[in-house]
């Protein structure tokens, strides 16, 4: 952070997504911060600089990685500001040209994912265990990176991908059963795990009133600590962008403030907990600190 003529300028990961447009476009200013983006063409690329060397000063960041921070202590304070949320039940493909998979039928396959912790993968564990009754011990998970923080290691469950395979290829020729992919599949043959997906995540929405949150904000603690109304300008910033967005589930899918987030946050961390990502549940008023958990 550094301050020039009473305008505070913060080192910032933030990626192009809808509900950010309008701030990192510069249609939102303000006299007292300015923020200096990290040019990063894929957002989840800088989570590791942020949490091993504390790079930003703010940023955004999954959120089952700020559990596991705040677990190993790392100097961040989680702001309820959701900048990128989905559904995640579309996440998991599998090849269709080799034959049908069913979601209860994972158990004993070789599923692929990119790291074991990350958020999409512990939403998609969660609900192929709370809807299909999948026990994530008895799947064999083959991983292609490490986790965000340095101190966490896999489970024994998890194996590492030979070097120089790519997930998508291990998928398509039969080395993978099955593998968490993201938004959209690189290969037609490649189709989504669960059934009638869309209406999954629809039925999974109403059950639980709220949509799977990914990647919130958080700012450094010492800048919490001492310049309060510099982490109010920047939620202010970041609600104004959000608001930019028209009336519509698109919005709602980026809630603001703790109640708001409340519901997501209870069930990513029960399933954190289950999956031994955490080593104990926190409540939604712990995520936060005195200066972010009453914006």
């Amino acid at each position: 952070m550094t301050e020039i003529g009473g305008t505070v300028r913060l080192s910032t990961l933030l990626g192009n997504h809808p509900g950010t447009a309008a701030l990192k476009r510069g249609d939102i200013s303000s006299a007292l911060v300015e923020f200096d983006h990290d040019d990063v063409k894929v957002t989840n690329t800088g989570f590791k600089p942020l949490v091993r060397e504390g790079k930003y000063d703010c940023g955004e960041l999954a959120i089952v990685t700020f559990l596991q921070a705040k677990v190993y202590g790392k100097p961040y304070a989680l702001m309820p500001a959701v900048v990128m949320s989905r559904a995640q039940h579309h996440t998991i493909f599998y090849n269709a040209a080799r034959g049908k998979l069913a979601p209860g039928e994972l158990e004993g396959k070789r599923v692929g994912l990119r790291g074991y912790p990350v958020t999409t993968a512990t939403w998609v564990r969660g609900i192929l265990s709370e809807e299909y009754g999948v026990d994530p011990d008895r799947v064999r998970w083959v991983t292609f990176e490490d986790g965000h923080l340095a101190e966490y290691r896999d489970p024994a469950t998890v194996a590492r991908a030979p070097a120089g395979k790519e997930i998508a290829q291990m998928l398509l020729d039969g080395e993978l059963d099955a593998a968490i992919l993201g938004d959209k599949a690189p290969d037609p043959r490649l189709v989504p795990l669960i059934p009638d997906v869309a209406d999954a995540e629809r039925k999974w929405a109403e059950r639980h009133r709220t949509v799977p949150v990914n990647h919130f904000m958080v700012i450094r603690q010492s800048i919490a600590r001492t310049r309060p109304e510099v982490v109010k300008e920047v939620y202010r910033l970041l609600r104004e962008s959000r608001d930019r967005l028209p009336p519509g589930p698109e919005r709602d899918a980026l809630p603001f403030g703790l109640e708001a987030c409340r519901r997501s946050l209870d069930i990513i961390v029960d399933y954190a907990l289950k999956q031994r990502l955490i080593p104990r549940r926190f409540s939604a008023e712990e995520l936060f600190d005195d200066a972010t958990r009453n914006l």
